[in-house]
């Protein structure tokens, strides 16, 4: 086991399953002790067991992010349990569905910008109270490639929402690096999770026509963005505030 944390107390949202199972996983490879957030409790017990099952910590608690009261449960649960905070990986985020800005219907459009944005709006407001009363922190945030480009013009709430995760990254890295607190986003590129599995699923030739896109010739694996979100939170990175990584394989370059 690694310890580049050793010692350091990690949440992460959206920890049952994909990018976000990957980076409480290495996390805690790292040594950190992780409070495992999930709107799925059973996903979340899973990711659990796979970290204890290596030797590492993790508490799973239950909690949608677009719901303030639970938003607002996770920082004492996480001080009740380790003691401490150190990093946070906003992680938690839903598709949406892909209709052209004219066609997304309202309901959608609500329900996606709740989740994205404002979920990682909330869960960083939180964090930081914390952080700036302590010793400082890192905090990452998960954005997209479609954060920096549309890519098809089609999913506008989620595009939009990957966009405001961005500006939210930069906005909150200017007003605390002075105070201590790095917070930098990660932009994945298609990533091989369940939930890419069921868009590739849901139209013919999408895999093919997404691994195309990629000079790199495949799609990305969850633990290359979890190895970017831990050098984040590590000392490594102590010089990297405000930035948008790419971890995408080429597809904008």
């Amino acid at each position: 086991m690694a310890s580049e944390l050793h010692g350091k107390v990690a949440v992460v949202t959206g920890a049952g399953s994909g990018i976000g199972r990957a980076s409480a996983k290495a996390l805690a490879d790292a040594g950190a002790s992780v409070l495992a957030v999930d709107i799925d409790e059973a996903s979340l017990a899973s990711t659990v067991m796979d970290i204890e099952a290596t030797g590492g910590e993790a508490t799973a608690i239950h909690a949608d992010v677009s719901v303030e009261e639970d938003v607002a449960k996770l920082i004492p649960a996480c001080l009740a349990t380790y003691g401490r905070l150190d990093c946070a990986f906003n992680n938690a985020g839903i598709v949406g569905s892909y209709d052209s800005p004219a066609d997304c219907p309202t309901e959608t459009w609500n329900r996606v910008i709740s989740v994205n944005l404002t979920g990682v709006f909330l869960c960083m407001r939180y964090e930081l109270q914390h952080m700036l009363a302590h010793a400082g922190g890192s905090i990452v945030n998960a954005s997209s490639i479609s954060g920096l480009s549309s890519i098809s013009g089609r999913n506008p709430a989620y595009v939009a929402s990957k966009h405001g995760i961005i500006g939210l990254t930069k906005a909150a890295a200017r007003a605390h690096g002075s105070e201590g607190v790095r917070i930098n986003a990660v932009c994945p590129g298609f990533v091989d999770t369940p939930l890419v599995d069921k868009i590739f699923a849901s139209k013919p030739y999408a895999e093919e026509r997404a691994i195309a896109l990629h000079p790199i010739g495949r799609i990305g694996r969850a633990q290359e963005i979890a190895n970017m979100v831990v050098w984040l939170c590590s000392d490594k990175a102590s010089f990297v505030n405000g930035s948008a990584l790419r971890i995408d394989g080429g597809v904008l370059a």
